[in-house]
């Protein structure tokens, strides 16, 4: 009950109210949720903008996502439940995240998705502006085989279209329809969206995207043929052992060391 309160007490609700057998794994979740938002902003991926969710671990038909804030300030006591539409359940007066949409949407056409992160990662915003398809060519990157999607706002007819932002619905549903099946895909001259079946994963994800998208256009600019990762190679390595909790522990450790 101690590491449960001391989340603070909207937290402490939201665990409470669930199944009670479930409210240590529940609470480590939500500690995850919020050093995620530190890690990103520590490794370069968010600014003061940007946001992670998770689906609620009780309710698969409602999400959590910290109230409109900084990254790296947000606690346990900014998160915020809404379902599927966006709707809060209970905002108590905080301010939601304009593009939340992007988090409703997706969870509700993508019942794997357990996690979910926007961010306007820099290097990635080049493949969203110019003819030349982002593609893995280092071994952490090969969950980019088979293509990272471009979405383009000015396709959808909306009014809100022009401002850039996924500030509605519709908007958010032709965002999930673009992302598929793919982990990650590149908002033209945003940012991109970055999806796993937890949270650990969609920050790996995210982390190396933005790392790919650096190299490649460092290679790029050295010209000559470049030697991507081929598909045997991305296959083996969906399929080989990870040790990635060892680079989640370090992102973690580094990133909360700084508050």
């Amino acid at each position: 009950m101690e590491r449960i309160t001391a989340l603070g007490p909207f937290l402490a609700a939201i665990l409470l109210v669930a199944n009670p057998h479930a409210v240590w794994a529940q609470t480590a979740v939500i500690e995850d949720l919020v050093a995620a938002n530190r890690i990103l902003v520590n490794e370069g991926v968010l600014d003061a903008y940007g946001h992670v969710s998770i689906r609620h671990p009780g309710k698969p038909n409602r999400y959590l996502l910290s109230r409109s804030l900084a990254p790296v300030l947000v606690t346990a006591d900014d998160i915020i439940e809404y379902d599927l539409d966006s709707v809060p359940i209970d905002a108590k007066g905080r301010a939601s995240v304009l593009e939340r949409f992007i988090h409703g949407e997706i969870y509700n056409v993508l019942p794997d998705v357990g996690a979910v992160i926007h961010s306007h990662s820099p290097a990635v915003i080049p493949f969203s502006v110019t003819q030349v398809p982002m593609r893995p060519l280092y071994h952490q990157s090969t969950f980019l085989y088979g293509g990272v999607p471009v979405w383009d706002i000015r396709d959808v007819d909306s009014p809100d279209a022009a401002a850039l932002l996924v500030r509605n619905g519709l908007l958010g549903k032709s965002l999930a329809a673009a992302l598929g099946d793919r982990p990650v895909a590149l908002l033209r001259g945003h940012g991109n969206v970055v999806v796993g079946p937890d949270v650990q994963t969609a920050v790996k994800y995210a982390v190396f995207t933005e790392v790919n998208a650096r190299l490649q256009t460092i290679a790029i600019g050295l010209g000559g043929p470049i030697k991507y990762i081929s598909a045997d190679e991305a296959a083996a390595r969906a399929q080989a052992p990870s040790d990635f909790p060892r680079a989640w522990t370090l992102w973690k450790k580094r990133a909360l060391e700084k508050q």
